[in-house]
């Protein structure tokens, strides 16, 4: 695997975030990208890409002659060993099941070129134990995109117990052609970084709701107008030192008693899903969603993200 140049891309699974991840890596014209999907056509995988992309041309980030010529470095193949067997590097973005990716793995292992890297999008399994099926286990890593991955730049280059320092630097690089912002996970932890950090909000969050100190909008609202405004910017550990770890001690040790450290999903969570109180899936969650609200809280959250990372 030393020094071997990346050209050829596969992608397995092309659903939301299958056909983002495919659009990242089309967007570099030295890429060549194949996707396989056992359920989506050539043309829905397409439309999909042409769909994110015409997002862009509406703010002019993008012209329709790249929009062609990127859409023109994506090939659906029909059948998975034609999408992997050229590849110098596969991503994996089939459902959260760890024995179809374990199978999956070991499966691909007999059509592709033994230095070829295996990279998986789960977003919280371990790529540990997703690797223990094959037999040159070294060449597993974790790539955890975020959704939607044309547009959020963070991506977690996770390493298991086996993955090789040099499967890890290789992606790390190649996640720096196609412009994303990539950030090594060293050891191979539930949830790896950032989805420790955000569910561990999450958990206070819903704590909050459950005991009746606030409803659910305004915890919302005020972690947008407080320090939701300044993470971007300020984010925990730079903030603690601006205001000096001995102030951050002694918070820590008066407020950390009183939070949420519950080890179990909340049961007014519980409750919700029991009751088929799903969120957006159903139209009621902690709150109240219309079609209609559903559909600009989809659109706001893209065009928010294309007016900080574009400024457009």
């Amino acid at each position: 695997m030393k020094n071997r140049m990346i050209q050829n891309i596969a992608v397995i699974g092309t659903g939301l975030m299958g056909c983002g991840i495919a659009q990242v890596f089309a967007g570099n014209k030295d890429l060549t990208v194949y996707t396989f999907d056992s359920i989506l056509s050539k043309d829905q995988v397409l439309n999909k890409v042409s769909s994110n992309l015409n997002q862009l041309k509406e703010k002019k980030l993008i012209s329709q002659k790249e929009i062609d010529d990127l859409i023109n470095r994506i090939f659906p193949k029909d059948k998975m060993e034609d999408a992997v067997k050229d590849a110098d590097f596969i991503v994996e973005c089939i459902p959260e099941n760890m024995e179809l990716k374990q199978n999956m793995f070991r499966y691909i292992e007999s059509l592709c070129p033994e230095d070829t890297i295996f990279a998986t999008n789960t977003s919280v399994m371990s790529i540990t134990e997703i690797a223990e099926r094959t037999e040159k286990k070294s060449r597993i890593v974790g790539t955890h995109f975020w959704n939607p991955p044309y547009l959020i730049p963070l991506v977690e280059v996770v390493k298991s117990d086996y993955t090789s320092d040099e499967v890890m630097n290789t992606t790390y690089e190649l996640l720096k052609k196609v412009n994303k912002s990539p950030v090594k996970v060293n050891k191979d932890v539930p949830g790896f970084l950032a989805n420790r950090l955000q569910h561990a909000l999450w958990r206070e969050a819903i704590s909050i709701v459950e005991n009746g100190i606030a409803d659910p909008a305004t915890v919302d609202e005020a972690i947008k107008l407080s320090f939701g405004l300044r993470l971007p910017r300020l984010a925990p550990m730079e903030n603690a030192d601006m205001v000096g770890l001995d102030l951050t001690l002694s918070i820590h040790s008066y407020i950390l008693k009183h939070l949420e450290n519950s080890t179990e999903p909340s049961k007014l969570l519980r409750e919700k899903v029991k009751n088929g109180e799903l969120g957006f899936k159903s139209g009621k969650g902690f709150q109240q969603w219309t079609p209609a609200q559903i559909e600009e809280s989809n659109k706001s959250l893209r065009e928010y993200l294309i007016k900080v990372i574009y400024g457009r």
